[in-house]
């Protein structure tokens, strides 16, 4: 029989401990066995000294195993796509229904916002009626039918990793690049995927601030999942400045249907959409790389197949079956919108992503503490990217709030986060590096 003390000393001393110790300590998360001062004691070990690749596949594989593991037959490929956070970053609505066009089976297992960032499922429950708390049942019988769902996680699903993540929040260990690569990955890994593509933000509105760190836990996340098993690839992506034009979750609906329906084109949510789209495709053998897979992303895109996909996930989850039809008028709106105007004219130079995603949390559209209800009407819109020229006295964005005293803290901390400069200002590369299985 195993020993947590044994285990958590092994790492402390820099040892790497067997794949059955491992097992023994995810299955002690999930039952209690382990005690909150053993998991601490082990995830500061872990922090400190790191796991090797072969520990940090077993863990994941335990914690994945700790609960509920989907298995499919169906007539096609099961994959997913994973981000790991940012501003005005919904790729996944997007993502989703044309990846199912394209002939393979979406289950994907998504979150709510995390600190400064925006969370998928919260942009869906903007829809009146949409349900992401799906049954497994439910889920089945949507997938066979429909090909693509966007659900939260059942309590059955990794369990283990639930208890460590509650652990790591309190002990100052979230930032390890192994924990953060299990507790992604089992619980992907748990619906019973074959192949992952992972967007890894980098910049100042993302988690990892820094090119090297975001390739860090890039290369541990592609190398684990495919130790686990599981085909994956990694695009690493700019969070410099917001992915979409607006943040906020009704608000971010609007802009999928605007690129859904081309009313609204945006280059940069469509190419990285693509880009994702186009890697999934390659690694499932349903593209023969990632370029045919691009096109048949973009394909589905543009003939309208994806949006009437949409439309039938929108409807299958509790959603107006009118949905495509109605967007506009089936989404909240806030009462108060204000623009926030650039004080003397000159070419955004660099935009605070952290200070614009804390300003859509203070308005409401996040979360402050865990019971916090959102407000899926407020949030920011039409907001200038960086090498856009602006004349004093021009939007950089407007602010949708529910009161003008909400309305006005948010605009000195938008206008805050945008910095302006003299002469020509060259857009950050959208599309930073790929990381290989």
């Amino acid at each position: 029989m195993s020993d947590a003390r044994a285990i958590i000393a092994a790492i402390r001393d820099g040892r790497s401990p067997g794949a059955d110790d491992i097992r023994w300590f995810a299955a002690g998360l999930a039952s209690g066995a382990v005690t909150d001062a053993q998991a601490g004691a082990f995830a500061m070990a872990v922090l400190l000294n790191g796991l090797t690749e072969g520990a940090r596949v077993a863990l994941t594989l335990a914690m994945r195993d700790s609960g509920r593991v989907l298995t499919w037959d169906l007539p096609g490929p099961v994959v997913d796509k994973h981000s790991t956070g940012g501003i005005g970053d919904c790729t996944s609505l997007l993502l989703a229904p044309a990846l199912a066009v394209c002939g393979v089976f979406v289950p994907m297992v998504s979150g709510r916002g995390l600190g400064h960032t925006g969370g998928t499922l919260d942009k869906l429950e903007a829809i009146p009626g949409f349900r992401t708390g799906l049954a497994e049942d439910q889920l089945r019988r949507q997938i066979a039918q429909v090909r693509c769902a966007i659900v939260a996680a059942t309590a059955e699903i990794a369990p283990a990793d639930r208890r460590l993540y509650a652990i790591r929040d309190v002990t100052s260990t979230v930032e390890s690049i192994d924990l953060i690569t299990a507790s992604i990955l089992s619980k992907k890994l748990a619906a019973g995927l074959g192949a992952l593509v992972l967007d890894v933000k980098v910049g100042s509105g993302a988690f990892m601030h820094d090119m090297d760190r975001a390739r860090a836990l890039a290369q541990s996340l592609v190398a684990t999942a495919n130790g686990a098993g599981c085909k994956t690839s990694a695009l690493i992506t700019d969070m410099d400045q917001p992915l979409a034009r607006s943040a906020g979750n009704a608000l971010e609906v609007i802009e999928v249907m605007e690129v859904l329906t081309g009313t609204r084109p945006n280059a940069r949510l469509w190419d990285v959409t693509c880009a994702l789209g186009g890697e999934a495709l390659a690694l499932a053998g349903v593209a023969t790389d990632a370029a045919e897979g691009q096109g048949m992303i973009a394909e589905a895109l543009e003939s309208g197949a994806a949006v009437e996909q949409f439309g039938r996930m929108v409807a299958a989850q509790g959603g107006p079956a009118d949905f495509v039809d109605r967007w506009a008028d089936r989404l909240p709106a806030a009462p108060v919108v204000r623009d926030v105007t650039a004080a003397r004219d000159g070419v955004v130079a660099a935009i605070d992503g952290f200070a614009l995603g804390e300003a859509v949390v203070h308005l409401g559209g996040g979360r402050l503490k865990g019971d916090d209800r959102i407000n899926p009407a407020v949030g920011l819109s039409d907001m200038a990217g960086i090498g856009q020229q602006v004349a004093a006295g021009q939007v950089l964005a407007q602010v949708h709030a529910a009161s003008d005293a909400e309305a006005d803290r948010a605009l000195a901390t938008v206008q805050a986060a945008y910095r302006l400069a003299d002469g020509e200002v060259t857009p950050p590369e959208l599309i930073r590096e790929r990381i290989a299985g």
